[in-house]
């Protein structure tokens, strides 16, 4: 195929012309095409962009930096509403805050905020005698993030732990934005943090010795967590103790909830396997509590000499299980709660005297404790019917009450602690919204539609009492719908600005995740992978036959797998969208899944189907975005990426981009916005950086509906 220049005349004749040329449309960047021919399944097939593949190539950063150009030309009329959003997004936010301490050990840790710093700043203070946080103690400063990312475009603070004699810190960072974290250890007695210890650490536990540490590191191809390290601090050696050779699999390493053992979980993702040792013989080596099995997923924890295990073992939303830490085998289990077909059990958490459990039904999260002495459970009951919680860490294995997180559609984030002998709730904080936020003004619902093979989709709304329900009102849908994560109905003070505006908010709950349990995930995910796209395009349907929008009033967005999703259902149903976001979108699935040498590609199979397979490759080229792109009418579409993505690589969305830019017969705007600068998978690391990136994603998602001011 002959190539093509790359055509940037257009665009530079713009950006430099005089004021009386301004009005001139740019031309958008053409990239050039050359051959480039794959061999799969005894087929040719060409891919003429693959060569933007080319990191280092300055060519390929010519050209996204001429797509940056060409966005930031088409969107010029956007800035001062995006400024706006800005200024009215933040106004919302009180800047200068503090979390709720949280007691470990000795201490009450938390973090702070400072108006003007992009960063928080991790510190603790000494417990009063007795145990109570004492707010008069001195402050002592573990880690001022703002500090650390001095001259840095970039800094993600990743594990955090304090040794079990509270005198080391042990973290992590990133400043590239591809998940690379180094770690150090912090002599909190002195300040003096150490050289890095280890490279590409994924995860940390400390021993109870408070001298040896463990990290998992990853793969520096592939990025799969694949090796376990024991350090002794006292003199810096390190040794693999394990590694996972299969590829299907990557691992992690914690403690119980009551230090005594290390936990290293292999997982992959249908099958699961758990490996121990005391923390006080951090020297020992780790036993395997139940061999892996195909298709059994379990995990575990301990309370008094008793692991309690979570087990999918007959049990598709899982059981649990308790069997003596000494004699852990299937043959001494004994059942503690049942399998429920309509409940999902997500976690527990065992304490000194209670034990408290997740579970998840019809779309919503819930918890239950067990006083362990008198076997009576009591459920922690919400005041909303629409609702996210979310276990909001408790620490101590002693403590009598358990803290969780609250929030809704309508009501801000909020940290509570329930006493677990009594079921009393103490409200400990809720985010403050500021400009006079009335919660009074705003619904939350749910709504269920009805998929084409008769599942039920719980849907998630909220939106302002004043809108009407006769099809006129702008409708912003949202999904994901992947690798069972649900989608929980939180609070969202940005978008408030949709709301504010007369926009009614959707999230879709679709098949992929594990809203309604794990068969939920199963009837998305490998085969019936398109289940997950027909489900969003029937909840699309179902809202504009309902009235709540129209067609040329909805406008829709998700993230990564999310943005498999948008670029999906926009081929399917290029009709039934107004507008598109789609954040660092997974679209180019067919050359990702059959590159085993990209990141998380191999672990993945188990998701996607393994491409190698010809029924596999036949089905997900049937839905890959990329390769079913035609010449027809598209909606607006507008795509965010990083440059630096570890997880979706920055060239899928621009080969996407760049082929559908050949292919679209309409004139509805085509934007790529990559950030060349580090940033990572989430985007800019600093909290403002971040807020005016979702107030330019608002003003162009407003602005496609007629929404400018």
């Amino acid at each position: 195929m002959p190539s093509r220049p790359l055509r940037l005349a257009g665009l530079a004749a713009l950006v430099s012309a005089p004021l009386g040329l301004a009005a001139q449309v740019p031309f958008p960047p053409v990239a050039r095409q050359m051959e480039h021919v794959s061999l799969w399944h005894g087929e040719k097939v060409d891919d003429p962009w693959f060569w933007l593949r080319e990191k280092a190539n300055p060519e390929v950063v010519a050209y996204l930096n001429a797509e940056n150009a060409y966005t930031g030309a088409m969107t010029k009329d956007l800035q001062p509403f995006s400024e706006a959003l800005y200024k009215e997004m933040l106004g919302r936010i009180k800047q200068t805050d503090l979390s709720v301490p949280v007691r470990r050990g000795a201490f009450y840790y938390y973090s702070r905020t400072e108006e003007g710093k992009q960063y928080p700043i991790q510190c603790r203070r000494k417990a009063a005698r007795g145990g109570a946080y004492d707010e008069r103690a001195d402050e002592e400063m573990l880690l001022d993030q703002n500090e650390l990312a001095k001259g840095l475009k970039f800094l993600s603070l990743g594990g955090m732990a304090v040794s079990d004699d509270d005198r080391t810190l042990l973290f992590s960072t990133d400043v590239t934005g591809f998940r690379q974290y180094k770690l150090f250890t912090k002599d909190l007695a002195t300040g003096r943090v150490s050289a890095p210890l280890a490279e590409r650490v994924t995860s940390t536990a400390w021993a109870s010795d408070h001298r040896h540490i463990f990290f998992v590191t990853e793969d520096d191809v592939t990025k799969r967590s694949n090796q376990l390290w024991r350090m002794d601090l006292k003199d810096g050696k390190s040794e693999v103790v394990f590694e996972e050779k299969d590829e299907l699999y990557g691992i992690g390493v914690t403690r119980t909830k009551d230090r005594k053992y290390l936990v290293v979980e292999s997982r992959s993702t249908d099958t699961w396997e758990t490996r121990y040792l005391a923390s006080s013989k951090p020297r020992g080596a780790f036993k395997v509590l139940l061999p892996r099995e195909k298709g059994h997923k379990y995990d575990m924890d301990h309370r008094e000499g008793t692991f309690y295990i979570r087990t999918n073992k007959d049990a598709k939303n899982f059981r649990l299980v308790t069997a003596p830490a000494a004699t852990p085998g299937m043959k001494h289990w004994k059942p503690f709660i049942p399998h429920r077909a309509d409940v999902l059990l997500e976690g527990m958490e065992p304490f000194q005297d209670f034990l408290v459990v997740a579970e998840k039904s019809q779309g919503l999260s819930r918890f239950r404790i067990q006083d362990i002495k008198s076997g009576h459970w009591k459920d922690v009951s919400f005041p909303e019917s629409v609702y996210a919680a979310f276990p909001g860490g408790t620490p101590e294995y002693t403590a009598k009450a358990f803290r969780f997180s609250y929030q809704s559609m309508v009501t801000p984030p909020s940290v509570l602690d329930c006493d677990m002998a009594s079921g009393k709730q103490t409200l400990l904080k809720q985010i403050e919204v500021l400009g006079g936020y009335d919660k009074a003004q705003y619904t939350t619902e749910r709504l269920w539609a009805t998929a084409r093979d008769g599942a039920k989709v719980p849907l998630s709304v909220v939106y302002k009492k004043a809108v009407k329900r006769d099809g006129n009102a702008p409708l912003f849908l949202y999904a994901y719908g992947s690798y069972g994560y649900g989608q929980a109905a939180t609070f969202s003070s940005p978008r408030l600005s949709l709301l504010d505006r007369g926009m009614v908010y959707v999230i879709a709950h679709i098949r992929g995740g594990n809203d309604m349990g794990e068969a939920w995930h199963d009837d998305g995910m490998l085969m019936k992978k398109m289940n997950t796209f027909t489900d969003f395009i029937d909840s699309a349907d179902f809202l504009v036959k309902e009235q709540w929008t129209a067609k040329d009033r909805l406008v829709i967005e998700g993230g990564s797998a999310g943005g498999l999703l948008m670029g999906a259902v926009t081929n399917l149903r290029p009709d039934l969208f107004k507008a598109v976001h789609s954040a660092v979108p997974f679209v180019d699935v067919m050359n990702t899944m059959m590159d085993a040498s990209l990141p998380l590609t191999v672990g993945e199979y188990l998701e996607w189907g393994n491409p190698n397979e010809k029924a596999a490759f036949d089905y997900m080229r049937a839905y890959s975005p990329y390769d079913n792109l035609q010449k027809k009418a598209y909606p607006a579409i507008l795509i965010t990426t990083s440059f630096n993505d570890s997880q979706v690589m920055y060239w899928e969305p621009a080969k996407y981009v760049a082929k559908l830019r050949t292919l679209k017969t309409d004139s509805h705007p085509l934007l790529l916005k990559i950030k060349m600068d580090p940033a990572g998978h989430g985007g800019a690391s600093g909290r403002y950086d971040a807020l005016k990136d979702k107030a330019f994603e608002t003003a162009w998602m407003l602005q496609q509906v007629g929404i400018t001011k």
